[in-house]
C-alpha cells in the first residue's frame, strides 16, 4: 500500500489544484493577475500552518531545524513557483482555461532533465517512455483547431510554455527541499517544507504589493471571500503534492499530475462552458496509456 501512496496524493493534489486554479482565473478578472497569484499564498499559509500543527501534534514531534541548505532548495522552489502561476493566469485570462492547462502540461519533461541534472533522480527508460507517451497527449488535446498555431495567440502559448518550465523548477526545487530536511517522518518533512515555502511567498508577494501596487492589495483583502476556498484548495494541493515530493521522483509525481487535464476539462464544460475538440478522445488515450505504463514500473 505504501508504494501506491505517491499515486493518491498525486491524484488528490491535481484535483484540488484543478479547483484553485478555476477558483484564481475568476479572481483575476477582478484583482489582477498579481493579485490573483498572491490568493493562493496568503490565504493559503494558515491552513498549512493548521496541517502542520495538527502533524506535529499527531506525531508527537518538535518543529525541525531548518538548515541553509534546505532553506535554499525551498526559497528557489517558491521563487519560481511564483513566477509560474503568474505566467499560468496571465495564459489563462486571454485563452481557454483547459487549453492553457494543457501547454503548462509539458511540464513533465522539464521535472525529468531538471530532476536528472540537479537531484540526481534516475530517470529509466521506462519513465522516459512514459513521460513522452503521456505528454504526446496533452499537445494533442491542446494543438489549435484546424491546425493552425496562430489560432492560440503567439503570447497565451509562450506563457504557458515558460509556466510549465518553471512549475517543473519548483517540483524539484521543493522535493530538494523535503531531501534536504532529511526527516525520518514523511509528512513532517513534506509539511514543514510546505510552511517554510508559503511564508517565503508571504513574505516577497505582500512586501512587494505593499510597496508598489497598494490598491491591488487592498483589493485582494477586501475579496476574502471567495479568496478562502482558493487558499484552502491552494494549501490542501501544496500538501498533497508534497507528501508525493516525499515518497517518489518529482518526474514519476508530474507525469501522473497529467490527470488534471481530465479535471480541467470538466472544470471548462461546467463552470466556463468552454468546447473541447473531438481529437482529445486520442489524447486522451495517450495520457491513459502513458499514465499506464508509469503506475507498473
Amino acid at each position: 500500500m505504501t508504494s501506491w501512496l505517491w499515486a493518491v496524493f498525486t491524484v488528490l493534489a491535481a484535483g484540488g489544484q484543478t479547483l484553485r486554479n478555476a477558483m484564481q482565473r475568476d479572481l483575476t478578472v477582478k484583482i489582477g493577475t498579481i493579485g490573483a497569484t498572491h490568493v493562493r499564498f496568503l490565504f493559503g499559509l494558515p491552513f498549512a500552518l493548521v496541517f502542520l500543527a495538527v502533524v506535529l501534534t499527531a506525531t508527537g514531534t518538535r518543529f525541525p531545524a531548518l538548515s541553509p541548505r534546505m532553506l535554499a532548495w525551498t526559497f528557489a522552489g517558491a521563487a519560481t513557483q511564483i513566477a509560474a502561476t503568474a505566467m499560468l493566469l496571465a495564459a489563462m485570462r486571454d485563452k481557454s482555461f483547459v487549453l492553457i492547462t494543457a501547454l503548462n502540461k509539458i511540464e513533465p519533461v522539464h521535472v525529468a532533465l531538471f530532476g536528472l541534472i540537479f537531484l540526481g533522480d534516475h530517470l529509466t527508460l521506462t519513465l522516459g517512455i512514459a513521460i513522452v507517451v503521456a505528454t504526446l497527449g496533452v499537445l494533442i488535446m491542446s494543438w489549435p483547431r484546424g491546425g493552425a498555431a496562430e489560432a492560440l495567440g503567439v503570447k497565451p502559448v509562450l506563457l504557458g510554455l515558460a509556466a510549465g518550465a518553471m512549475f517543473g523548477a519548483s517540483a524539484v526545487g521543493y522535493r530538494g527541499g523535503i531531501l534536504a530536511l532529511n526527516h525520518p517522518n514523511f509528512v513532517v518533512g513534506a509539511t514543514t517544507t510546505v510552511v517554510a515555502g508559503l511564508t517565503m511567498q508571504v513574505a516577497f508577494l505582500t512586501t512587494y504589493l505593499a510597496l508598489f501596487d497598494r490598491r491591488t492589495l487592498n483589493a485582494l483583502i477586501a475579496a476574502w471571500r471567495p479568496s478562502l476556498f482558493a487558499g484552502f484548495m491552494g494549501a490542501f494541493a501544496s500538501e498533497m503534492w508534497f507528501l508525493a515530493f516525499a515518497l517518489t521522483t518529482a518526474a514519476k509525481v508530474r507525469t501522473l499530475a497529467l490527470v488534471e487535464i481530465f479535471f480541467a476539462g470538466l472544470v471548462s464544460r461546467n463552470m466556463f462552458r468552454e468546447g473541447v475538440a473531438s481529437r482529445e478522445g486520442l489524447g486522451i488515450l495517450l495520457i491513459v496509456i502513458g499514465v499506464i505504463i508509469l503506475l507498473n514500473i
